[in-house]
């Protein structure tokens, strides 16, 4: 009996002892190989790019899981460098070299400089076969490694040749993304900042579009050494849905190669344009709605009537003051150009229109000028004292009959003054009737002229409102669909 319960006892503790010790490696064995299936999940979409550039070789390569002879990044690499030149292209007949962008954000656009700044994400991939490590078993399927391993290894020499600025992103290091595959397909992905150039075109400003130019080549290889090529599906990409400055929308871009001849040969260049489109918004705000309600305002005085001469001066002359300074305002941000923007051609005709509307209110002063006042009819009192007196005196010594001399001679004189008196009187009915007539004349002459006057105002009340809806019918058509 005793003998069988020591038998139980160390069976016991012989099973427990091989579930405590063998256990655990067993579980830790297959948590190794499931992280190992995870991580490959995970870099599965990144791979089907590589395996769409490799030949039809390496793209049958596989890679055997993980055993407990394989080989360590570190070891691959130490191998891998202790023999490869730098220097040393990968191929004697030429590279091929895909190039991707992907677009992280623009975060400027400058019309005084005509350039663009923005933060993209440029991937370069080739194949170079004195970095492949399949033979050796490795036990990653690929090594991921830092920019010390890339300074040691061949590069392209990839440059924006048209760039004026552009450096790699160091926070806190240099964002440099290397890594190799087993067949030898490279990898590198930059973070970079770039400023390129924009050219310009302002004669449909504020609804114009602006278009900017990226241009990648080679900086030591011809097209005979290294075939610059865009990745065929999406050479470009945006990380973010929409890209939108203050001031510019992101609308269109799009990728293209060009092979241009140097003296040392054919270079191939790659080109990203984007095209970008002006939020004009704030100019509709800050100059359009402003003068608008500016050539409203200079429409009031033909509602004040003509006499009131002095307002109507002065609703024109701060109307075309308002507009200059709204002009200068808007136009102090922009570059100086030769040719004629859609602003100028919007503020000279807003002008034209408040400068006529002071030509009208000229001709409406020039129109009702006050004339002299006709001066009244004289009276009969008047005329008579103005008329010359006739004096006869008799002469002293004179001979003859007395009575009968001035009898003739007072007859005489009555008849001499009777005569006179009715010309005068004549003449005072003439008169009379010539001023009446003047003043007839006169008043006449100013019914017309106001009848003139209030019919030049009620015309320009119609007249300019009507050009004016018939010029911005015509400009806004013309500018809004001219770029598209």
């Amino acid at each position: 009996m005793t003998a069988a319960v020591a038998w139980s006892t160390c069976t016991l503790q012989f099973v427990l002892y091989f579930f405590f010790a063998f256990l655990p490696k067993v579980t830790e064995q297959s948590v190794t190989v499931e992280l190992l299936n995870q991580q490959r999940h995970l870099e599965h979409h990144r791979d089907q790019e590589v395996d769409q550039l490799t030949t039809a070789d390496n793209s049958a390569y596989t890679v055997d899981p993980p055993t407990k002879n394989c080989t360590s990044d570190k070891t691959i690499i130490e191998d891998l460098l202790h023999t490869y030149k730098f220097f040393r292209r990968p191929s004697e007949i030429g590279v091929k070299v895909w190039i991707e962008v992907w677009v992280q954000e623009v975060n400027a656009i400058n019309e005084l400089t005509s350039d663009f700044d923005m933060d993209i994400y440029v991937t370069e991939l080739w194949i170079d076969l004195a970095l492949s490590f399949e033979h050796m078993n490795p036990c990653k399927y690929n090594l991921s490694l830092n920019s010390e391993i890339l300074a040691q290894i061949w590069k392209p020499n990839t440059v924006f040749i048209n760039s004026k600025h552009a450096r790699i992103h160091k926070s806190p290091f240099e964002n440099i993304f290397l890594m190799i595959y087993p067949n030898g397909t490279v990898w590198v992905n930059y973070r970079v900042r770039v400023k390129g150039p924009c050219e310009m075109d302002f004669s449909s400003f504020p609804m114009d579009h602006q278009t900017c130019h990226l241009t990648l080549e080679s900086f030591n290889y011809n097209q005979q050494e290294v075939d610059m090529r865009w990745i065929n599906n999406t050479p470009i990409s945006l990380l973010k849905e929409t890209i939108t400055l203050p001031d510019f929308t992101l609308t269109k871009y799009s990728a293209e190669t060009v092979a241009v001849p140097y003296p040392a040969g054919i270079w191939n260049e790659l080109t990203m344009k984007f095209t970008f489109s002006r939020r004009y918004g704030w100019y509709i705000f800050q100059a359009y709605i402003p003068t608008y309600l500016t050539i409203f305002i200079s429409w009031i005085s033909f509602c004040l009537g003509s006499k009131m001469i002095p307002a109507r001066t002065m609703l024109g002359v701060n109307s075309l003051l308002a507009l200059t300074f709204q002009f200068g305002n808007v136009m102090s941000n922009l570059p100086r150009v030769s040719y004629v923007k859609a602003l100028d051609v919007w503020m000279l005709v807003c002008l034209t229109f408040v400068f006529s509307s002071l030509i009208e209110l000229a001709v409406v002063g020039a129109m009702t000028q006050e004339r002299p006042l006709i001066p009244t009819s004289p009276s009969s009192g008047s005329v008579a004292s103005q008329t010359p007196k006739c004096r006869h005196r008799r002469p002293e010594g004179s001979s003859g009959y007395g009575s009968t001399t001035f009898v003739e001679t007072t007859l005489s004189s009555k008849s001499r003054n009777r005569a006179p008196s009715v010309g005068r009187s004549e003449s005072l009915l003439l008169l009379d009737s010539y001023y009446e007539l003047r003043r007839q004349k006169g008043s006449i002459d100013r019914i017309r002229t106001k009848m003139t006057v209030d019919k030049l105002d009620r015309l320009s009340c119609y007249a300019f409102p009507s050009m004016f809806i018939l010029f911005n019918i015509t400009y806004w058509t013309y500018y809004l669909t001219r770029d598209h």
